[in-house]
């Protein structure tokens, strides 16, 4: 839910923490209060399911400006993530988004992510690929089709978007493979849309393998606008398809692999606290 204590009274006595060379180190609103991460991060990915700005399918622009006023006083940059879909039991389902099956309310939720993303100057908003329902062609095809669409509305707002691969653990889903997702991208051939390298989801399509993981990373670095940080154990599992998304260095994870990037941007730590974003924050420290 959204953070509604956004009281942030700029305090000169505070130490910002320094810019890591060549990366800014983001964390998702889930893991914390604004005031907490702001501590803690140089950005904040604002998980638009939970982020309390919606009432059903209705976005509340009050709670929007709440948030926009709330960054005007403190020295955080900002990325967005986009609804998308998700069957977990605690995801509020009126935001369901199949970006494979787009309806006229889903295609909504995307268009005010990338207007929002617009009025905050957000660094790119972050969607994710579609589902594949009895045919994976036509899946593929339609995706492809409503992205197409999507990416024309960014473009206009000057927006970039981040199109996420996927965990492999989940046959139904598009775009786990690099390949894949490269060819969406290419095939979509909008500027405004490239990838969001998630190396958790990497790590689990390659069962854990650190050698695949850097192949994968190598493969889709020309493509990279933002990444996505958490750790895993590399396996299928009962819960998440094994994407439990944990602290760095609690999975098995080489998170030296993210040399092979060369990426000069947002690196958002997608855990679930604020000690988990601290321990990431090492971990990231420790690459350079």
């Amino acid at each position: 839910m959204i953070m509604m204590s956004f009281q942030c009274h700029r305090n000169h006595n505070i130490q910002y923490l320094p810019f890591v060379q060549g990366m800014i180190i983001g964390a998702s609103s889930f893991a914390g209060s604004f005031p907490e991460l702001k501590q803690v991060v140089e950005s904040i990915e604002l998980y638009i399911p939970k982020l309390g700005v919606y009432e059903g399918t209705k976005l509340v622009k009050s709670r929007v400006k709440k948030i926009r006023d709330f960054l005007s006083t403190c020295e955080l940059s900002t990325s967005i993530h986009a609804p998308y879909f998700n069957d977990a039991p605690n995801y509020p389902h009126e935001l369901i988004v199949d970006t494979a099956h787009l309806n006229k309310t889903q295609i909504r939720l995307l268009k005010e992510s990338i207007t929002m993303a617009d009025e905050l100057g957000s660094s790119v908003v972050v969607i994710h690929p579609g589902r594949i329902d009895t045919d994976r062609s036509r899946s593929s095809d339609s995706m492809v089709s409503g992205l197409s669409r999507i990416a024309r509305f960014a473009q206009d707002r000057n927006v970039m978007l981040g199109l996420e691969n996927k965990v492999g653990t989940d046959p139904k889903n598009l775009c786990s493979q690099a390949s894949e997702l490269i060819n969406a991208i290419e095939q979509i051939g909008s500027p405004s849309l490239r990838a969001t390298l998630d190396i958790g989801h990497a790590n689990l399509t390659c069962g854990g393998d650190s050698s695949k993981l850097r192949d994968f990373v190598r493969e889709i670095k020309e493509y990279v606008v933002h990444v996505h940080i958490h750790d895993n154990g590399g396996m299928l599992n009962e819960k998440y398809w094994g994407d439990f998304h944990g602290a760095p260095g609690s999975g098995g994870i080489d998170f030296s692999v993210l040399k092979e990037l060369d990426f000069d941007g947002v690196y958002n730590l997608e855990v679930f606290s604020i000690e988990d974003v601290r321990a990431g924050r090492r971990v990231l420290e420790g690459l350079i």
